[in-house]
């Protein structure tokens, strides 16, 4: 009984949790005073033509490009992130050398830095260096470790492998890097894989970001293109058109995260020997 009732307890709290998506999809189907009238997610009809609309956009482009693009940006800057995290975290665990204390203590100040104040100061360096309008301001500083979360987790996770690990390695013949990635890294997979799930999901939202630094329609990520469906009131488009493409947009995020939820939690919740 006891079961039963933690069975039905849970049930209730994942369908409060999934009633927003349930309605996003639901008023993908909705005229627009259905939406603002009815908090209710079943649509009274289904007409399949508004995801083909929503896929054409009202813009030049459709949706393709847009995801193109976004992959642009989110492809790189996972990796570049994921190996600039690694490599940073490694050094700070593992080996000791001038000032680490002081870098380390700036790592966890850059860490409760808002995003926001270093805005203005990359739109100036990107701007003089007239690489405005491209992908790189938004990949490029990946490759520096600008996420100083990453590097914090990562450190917790390799000081959690005994040392004895790197000294078998040595003995085998391995180098420094060859013990990082050969023998360290598998050891902290579920960090790592975490770690590139938090970089896709946070570009996949990013939208301050491309719309300071891009300005060609053509090279626009998702979440601009979904922007643009919408005139500068709000008002006077089909709203369950935009519904229909933030329902698509939805996909790669929702598939990623199903695809790596397994070692993505034991990557939050599980210590440095996990994987």
């Amino acid at each position: 009984m006891k079961k039963l009732l933690l069975y039905l307890l849970l049930t209730a709290v994942a369908v409060l949790m999934l009633y927003p998506m349930l309605w996003l999809l639901g008023a993908s189907f909705k005229t627009n005073d259905e939406i603002f009238t009815s908090a209710w997610f079943m649509p009274k009809g289904l007409d399949l033509s508004v995801y083909k609309r929503a896929w054409q956009t009202v813009t030049p482009y459709t949706m393709g490009r847009y995801f193109l693009n976004t992959f642009m940006i989110i492809v790189p800057k996972t990796v570049f992130a994921v190996l600039s995290s690694v490599l940073v975290a490694y050094g700070f665990a593992r080996f000791d050398f001038p000032l680490k204390k002081l870098f380390y203590g700036l790592l966890i100040c850059g860490m409760f830095m808002p995003a926001i104040v270093t805005i203005m100061p990359m739109y100036s360096f990107w701007s003089k260096l007239s690489l405005l309008d491209t992908y790189i301001p938004l990949t490029l500083p990946a490759l520096f470790a600008g996420e100083g979360m990453f590097v914090f987790i990562l450190i917790q996770f390799f000081k959690g492998i005994p040392r004895e690990f790197d000294e078998a390695a040595r003995i085998d013949g391995c180098g420094t890097l060859k013990t990082l990635f050969l023998v360290l890294v598998p050891c902290i997979k579920p960090a790592v894989i975490s770690i590139a799930v938090f970089t896709f999901l946070w570009t996949m939202n990013d939208f301050l970001g491309p719309l300071i630094m891009i300005q060609s329609v053509e090279k626009y990520p998702l979440s601009l293109a979904l922007r643009l469906s919408v005139d500068s009131t709000g008002q006077g488009y089909e709203l369950r058109t935009v519904i229909a493409m933030s329902v698509i947009g939805l996909i790669p995020s929702v598939a990623v995260f199903a695809l790596a939820q397994k070692k993505f939690v034991s990557g939050i919740t599980a210590g440095g020997l996990s994987g």
